[in-house]
């Protein structure tokens, strides 16, 4: 593979995706996903590259792409997504080989992006106001997840209520995307897991949604999770892509998915924005009421003051990448980053220990959540310019199917 003459975008992107398979053979996380040729991947599980010549011919292949003249913005795009990927690509060959970036640097050759930053104090506001909203006896944590207590899921409840927000989701998704005929997921519930939830692609408009049950699941995570992990978000992006770009233009490089990527801001991003994008304030919380908490056995009276809890506790999202940025840095200690959690974040303890083991798994990842989000948002609004509120609603979708299924970096977002 290494010595073989590179002279097209297509012979770059080939090699491209073999090299991200020959680097999954150091790094087990580092495929997401992959369903194109089975000899590519089974040429990599046969020849253990080292890292060496894989940063060798990464180097090589950014060099022959910088040489592409391209004719088409559409091909310009795929160039900057390819270097921009082929760039994170080095960044991870780098790590895996004991390079250590600061926390923001890490990032921006991962990700192709940079997250603000906040101090404690600019926390304490916020939490401030959740005091106000449920005052009381004990800290304001503490309040928090007594008041969550009440609203976690049953766990006999839980697929009826997943099945609803999922088939919900995809009911709003598909009065604006078209989506081809057979795409199909799978449920599964799982646990000893990192993360809350994960949708893992199988090719052929096939995924396998999996949700862990390790912690208690809120009521207001049914709609997060399904749309995030389903319609329209991860689920709805790799369907696109596979059909858009890896069947409808024979593009091999998107028939794989590197995790450590700038891929994934905008995986992680739009599939956040989706939630919003599908339920405004208003219809999610009716939705909630009418359907959700009734199906899950819980006081639907609860269900407005705990959308306003939740609206305030989202403006705190970034300060789990403050957590996550001082735990790596060794700043904080993890006991630390554990209060931290629990009394800036407002996490209970069990939560906080998982983000511990997300951090350890995952590293700055953790930006491809609230900064994705807020980067779909910007791009996708300043799409959506129409007065009427209609035709603005369906510009927003319109931008928002563009930006999964096109070939952009998130630095061309900005």
């Amino acid at each position: 593979m290494g010595s073989a003459p590179v002279n097209t975008v297509q012979d770059i992107a080939e090699r491209y995706v073999k090299l991200v398979l020959a680097i999954g053979r150091h790094d087990a996380a580092y495929v997401d996903a992959y369903y194109g040729p089975p000899e590519w991947q089974a040429e990599a599980l046969g020849e253990r590259r080292d890292l060496a010549a894989i940063g060798r011919d990464i180097n090589d292949a950014r060099a022959r792409l910088s040489q592409q003249s391209p004719a088409l913005a559409e091909e310009a795009r795929r160039i900057d997504f390819l270097d921009k990927q082929l760039r994170a690509m080095r960044a991870r060959v780098d790590m895996l080989g004991g390079t250590v970036f600061s926390f923001d640097e890490e990032t921006d050759r991962l990700y192709d992006a940079v997250a603000p930053h906040h101090a404690r104090a600019h926390y304490a506001q916020l939490v401030e106001r959740i005091d106000a909203l449920l005052p009381g006896p004990g800290s304001v944590s503490a309040r928090v997840n007594a008041f969550r207590a009440g609203l976690a899921i049953p766990p006999a409840k839980l697929r009826s209520v997943m099945d609803a927000a999922i088939q919900a989701g995809r009911e709003r998704t598909l009065q604006f995307i078209d989506l081809p005929e057979g795409e199909h997921f799978q449920l599964e519930f799982v646990g000893d897991k990192p993360w809350s939830g994960y949708n893992w692609y199988k090719g052929n408009y096939q995924s396998v949604i999996q949700i862990n049950t390790d912690l208690p699941i809120y009521i207001d995570r049914a709609v997060d999770l399904g749309c995030h992990e389903g319609y329209p978000g991860h689920h709805v992006y790799n369907v696109l892509i596979e059909q858009d770009l890896v069947r409808g233009k024979q593009w091999p490089e998107y028939s794989v998915y590197p995790l450590f990527s700038p891929q994934s801001l905008i995986a992680e991003g739009t599939a956040n924005y989706g939630i919003e994008l599908s339920f405004s304030d208003e219809e999610r919380l009716a939705f909630e009421q009418q359907v959700l908490y009734p199906l899950a056995g819980l006081d639907a009276g609860l269900a407005q003051r705990y959308a306003q809890l939740n609206a305030l506790l989202t403006q705190l999202s970034y300060a789990d990448n403050d957590a996550a940025m001082q735990y790596l840095s060794g700043a904080l200690t993890p006991q630390q980053t554990m209060e931290w959690l629990i009394e800036v974040r407002l996490y209970p303890a069990e939560k906080a220990a998982q983000r511990l083991q997300f951090y350890d798994a995952l590293r700055g990842y953790v930006i491809n959540y609230n900064l994705g989000q807020d980067m779909a948002r910007d791009y996708i609004l300043r799409q959506a310019t129409a007065p009427e509120p209609a035709r603005a609603k369906a510009q927003r979708w319109a931008a928002f199917r563009d930006l999964m299924a096109s070939p952009r970096p998130p630095s061309a977002l900005r």
